[in-house]
Order: structure tokens, then sequence, then C-alpha cells
């Protein structure tokens, strides 16, 4: 039986499947396409790790407000900086010692803020009963953009 073009096991030269891979002009589309979307999406992302961590530093802020209000109520008055946020995890042992300490605490840690720096408390405060205050990304007071300071009585309510 003769061997031709079109038999069973040959399909047409115009349709003959190339084994060959990608050409150089198919990969250099996809890495321009990969890097068009690299290009796009990566000024967004970055621009809002430090915006992130000023949101929670505000977060951190309202819960120790929210937990030293329940202090207040319990006891009739703010820890002192002395005592300082610790008092609100533990039943503070200088004075004034809290009459109706509650069982537990009012919060069951205090964290750092989001730079790894310690919260500062002041009580009595120079803006209100007490100042919660967080000095930035710098760690030091003042400062802007990223360096800027979170402190509780500039918070939206």
């Amino acid at each position: 039986m003769p061997r031709h073009s079109f038999g069973p096991f040959r399909k047409p030269l115009g349709l003959q499947r190339r084994d060959g891979g990608f050409t150089l002009i198919e990969i250099m589309v996809v890495i321009f396409i990969i890097a068009l979307l690299a290009a796009l999406v990566v000024p967004k992302i970055i621009g809002r790790t430090e915006e992130a961590k000023q949101t929670a530093a505000m977060t951190q802020i309202r819960e120790f407000e929210n937990a030293l209000s329940l202090y207040h109520l319990d006891n009739g008055a703010y820890p002192t900086t002395e005592q300082g946020l610790e008092a609100l995890i533990k039943k503070p042992t200088l004075p004034p010692e809290p009459t109706n300490y509650k069982s537990g605490g009012y919060i069951s840690k205090i964290p750092k803020d989001p730079w790894g720096h310690p919260y500062i408390y002041l009580s009595p405060g120079s803006h209100g009963d007490f100042d919660i205050m967080s000095y930035g990304a710098d760690g030091t007071r003042g400062g802007k953009g990223n360096n800027k300071d979170i402190v509780s009585w500039d918070l939206e309510k």
C-alpha cells in the first residue's frame, strides 16, 4: 500500500502541528503583560502598608479608650500615668488602688503600636482626662506623613 501525505497517520502539510514550544514573540508578549500589571498594582499595594499601620494604631487607641471608660465606671477614676495602661490588664498596686477592679481586667493585653513602640499614656492628660499617643513610624514626637503622631484627642469619634 503506498504511503501518501493524506493517510490516516499524517495531516496535510498546512495543518501539521509544530512541537517547538513558544516563540520569542509569544514570550515577550506575556512578559510585557505581566510587567504592565505589576506597574499598575505594586505602587498601590506598597502605599497601603503605612496607611494600614496608622489605621491599626487608631483602632488600638479606641480599644484603650473603651477599656478606660469601663475602668472609670467601675472605679470612679482613670489609672494614673504611673499605673499606665497596664492597669487595664492587671490590678494596680500603686496608689490610688482601684476599689472595684473587674476580675480578669479590662483588656487582654497591651500591644505595642504597629511600629513596635509602646503607646504613651498620660492621666490627667493635656487634652482631656487622659491622653494616649503613638509617635508613628519614627517613634519620636511630631512628624508628617508616615511619621505622623496618632493621638487620642484627634481621632474622629
